[in-house]
């Protein structure tokens, strides 16, 4: 394990996600250090971009990551890959006793969104950064939710398609399954759905977000100020990340079939439906401003490395 000053981690998977990532860590991250990166292409760029900045690669997987040297002082394992992949990753890792952070659908470990929950699971085996829809609007869900009870949450993720790699587009089922169970177990709502459009419009659209939340009642006010508060929590590691409008309110009429995911006993005639409109702007450490899609998500997994790494300091020095 290491011994320096920050810990180390390391990166499965050299596509755009896992670059991007190395390069945030290399660049904006004074907490953790990076010693390797795996993939299974010898000819990826994101290999070759790593081995120019002069970190440690191998092209045989995980496999080949355990088999190397750098690999005795990793505490932390990003994995940048694919759900189904992850599986066989988090085998190989979990023995070896290295914190694995998963950045694809899998869902092995428990779902973590910095700002909501960041620091409910620094001790957990396996952490799940659910989806970049998740990462976007879990955070809003959970702002309304902790005014007023949310029956039903509804997101859609709209993101570029020039953005979207072999990864997320096979992983498509497994987006709209464990964002819209996160937007539950996280967010708070009754029940979660979510939907993502991938939008070939040229030039590419950054990242656009709209939630919907059916609520039975609630102070507009305080409605509002939660969210605000929440989105200014967000841009602390995402900067581009904000509001496009104000929060809007609507009363839900009579014969919405909305009204139908309300509990029976519920005052129907004062259901309230919140929307909120987001964007999410990439910060362009290697991919481009449009792809805040995946920005926010490799942000949010170095949120979460760095909150472990805190947290171990910590515990150091107390013992």
């Amino acid at each position: 394990m290491s011994t320096g000053t920050r810990p180390k981690v390391a990166i499965i998977g050299s596509g755009n996600i896992g670059t991007d990532l190395m390069i945030k860590v290399l660049r904006v991250s004074d907490q953790v250090e990076i010693a390797a990166m795996a993939g299974i292409d010898a000819a990826s760029e994101g290999l070759a971009r790593a081995r120019r900045l002069k970190v440690a690669t191998t092209h045989h997987g995980v496999d080949g990551l355990v088999q190397m040297d750098e690999f005795a002082d990793v505490e932390v394992v990003f994995d940048a890959t694919s759900a189904g992949a992850h599986k066989h990753h988090d085998a190989v890792l979990r023995p070896l006793g290295r914190t694995v952070i998963d950045l694809t659908p899998a869902a092995v470990g428990p779902y973590v969104v910095p700002p909501v929950n960041g620091d409910a699971h620094l001790q957990a085996p396996n952490v799940n950064m659910v989806t970049c829809g998740g990462q976007a609007t879990i955070p809003i869900v959970a702002a309304v939710s902790s005014v007023t009870p949310v029956h039903y949450g509804e997101i859609v993720a709209s993101i570029a398609s020039r953005s979207a790699g072999p990864g997320t587009r096979a992983n498509i089922d497994e987006f709209t399954e464990t964002t819209a169970s996160a937007i539950e177990a996280v967010g708070g709502a009754a029940h979660g759905k979510a939907v993502i459009i991938l939008n070939p419009a040229e030039p590419p659209l950054i990242m656009r977000d709209t939630v919907h939340c059916l609520v039975p009642d609630c102070d507009d006010t305080a409605v509002a100020d939660s969210v605000h508060t929440m989105v200014g929590r967000v841009q602390e590691y995402v900067p581009g990340y904000r509001l496009k409008q104000k929060v809007q309110f609507s009363r839900v009429d009579s014969d919405d079939p909305l009204l139908s995911r309300l509990p029976a006993g519920t005052d129907r005639t004062r259901a309230v439906k919140v929307s909120v409109f987001l964007e999410v702007e990439g910060a362009a450490h290697y991919l481009p401003s449009y792809a805040g899609n995946l920005d926010i998500m490799t942000s949010a997994a170095l949120r979460t490395a760095e909150r472990m790494a805190t947290n171990r300091s910590v515990e150091g020095t107390a013992r």
